[in-house]
């Protein structure tokens, strides 16, 4: 491979489509989980690590995968606007049920004619289902099986959560992908307290599931979510229990929450050969520059993450050759781009010095122009992997990609 592959992902995003489509007598494998709103194509599997790209057909507009998702919390993503999202790249976005629901509600948002209308953003949007806010967020949560109750972060109101109110929720909102209720367990959970979580989990599906089958929403895709905390029995039997369920996607969760990140790996290798093939497998809350690359190469399809725009806001850059923290003094006469492989608008107008002034001295600019480069440093990240994985080289460019954080290259 030339030096210059994993600069390929400087490419335009969509470039990758350029690609052969499957055909129509490819379509027919994927009759089951197909309907008028959604379908997933596989276009290429990597026969040595698993790694898949594939196209992922929406009602509002075709994801190509692997793809990483920017989190708009509440309803934006902090610092970029919609028109930036699309310049960068950006496909989907994550917005989050529990945090519209407290505040502007669900409701009002309904009435403004959905999520998308409400903020503006006319491609996919993909809400979580509430629960890691309030078993992580909210106070006072009391769990049992019929839901939640829970004390709210904003003004310690009570409010009682059910798998059927967090499918009223995402029907208000009108997102294009919904989440299961499902309850994460903590890390450091014993076999026991995961068992009953992943099994409360497993029934709350069937709840979600029905509710949701009831509003005859074609239009929204429900993903089931795998738990069962760092233990592969767990792991497995809660697959076994979601595949009932699974028409357009599956999610995995429970990780990322604070377990050492081979101990996550562990788990993505335990469940790479039994997902389901022919939809679209969801990585939750992971989203660091080596967590992609190495979710990837474990079969996950798409991943979400506030970590970019959240180091952004502290003076932290994620470049090609690891973190720049702007803030540092060794930066303060240093007049060259952020990364000099970038095509952002950050780092074809601005240097590192200008970005230190602007953090250092609390102009939001600072981090708007970080938020912007970090974002759009991880759509590169993960259309070049696409291309790794179409064009057969995928080994190569994650080794040229550890080599250049590593500064080896």
């Amino acid at each position: 491979m030339s030096s210059d592959a994993l600069c390929r992902s400087a490419m335009p995003l969509f470039a990758a489509a350029r690609h052969s489509i499957p055909t129509l007598m490819d379509r027919a494998r994927f009759k089951d989980m197909n309907n008028n709103y959604f379908s997933f194509e596989l276009q290429k599997v990597d026969p040595e690590t698993g790694a898949r790209a594939g196209v992922f057909h929406t009602p509002h507009g075709d994801i190509l995968t692997p793809v990483y998702m920017p989190v708009g919390t509440q309803a934006t993503v902090k610092g970029v606007l919609p028109r930036d999202l699309k310049e960068i790249g950006s496909q989907i976005i994550l917005s989050n049920t529990y945090h519209l629901y407290m505040r502007p509600g669900d409701g009002l948002i309904a009435r403004a004619g959905g999520l998308h209308k409400f903020m503006n953003w006319d491609r996919p949007i993909l809400t979580d289902s509430g629960g890691f806010q309030v078993f992580s967020l909210a106070s006072l949560n009391n769990i049992t099986d019929d839901g939640v109750r829970f004390s709210s972060h904003v003004d310690g109101s009570y409010h009682f959560f059910t798998p059927e109110k967090a499918m009223d929720i995402q029907h208000n909102l009108g997102s294009d992908i919904i989440m299961a209720f499902d309850q994460c367990s903590e890390y450091g959970y014993t076999h026991e307290q995961a068992k009953k979580a992943m099994e409360r989990t497993s029934a709350w599906l069937e709840r979600c599931y029905k509710a949701h089958e009831g509003y005859n929403a074609p239009q929204q895709a429900l993903f089931p979510i795998i738990q069962g905390n760092l233990f592969a029995d767990l792991r497995l039997e809660s697959l076994e229990r979601c595949k009932p369920f699974v028409k357009h996607g599956i999610a995995i969760g429970g990780l990322s929450v604070g377990e050492p990140k081979p101990l996550m790996y562990e788990m993505l290798d335990v469940l790479k050969d039994k997902m389901p093939r022919d939809v679209p497998r969801y990585l939750m809350g992971v989203g660091s520059p080596d967590c992609l690359i190495e979710g990837t190469l474990r079969g996950v399809d798409m991943f979400d993450c506030v970590l970019a725009a959240r180091v952004a806001r502290n003076g932290t850059a994620l470049t090609s050759r690891g973190k720049v923290v702007v803030r540092n003094g060794k930066y303060k006469e240093d007049f060259t781009p952020l990364d000099p492989e970038c095509d952002c608008y950050c780092c074809r107008h601005y240097t590192k010095a200008y970005l230190r002034h602007m953090v250092n001295v609390g102009e939001m600019t600072g981090a708007m122009l970080l938020s912007l480069h970090n974002i759009r440093y991880l759509h590169r990240l993960m259309a070049g992997l696409r291309e790794s994985i179409l064009g057969g080289y995928v080994r190569d460019y994650v080794k040229e990609f550890y080599e250049k954080q590593e500064g080896q290259a």
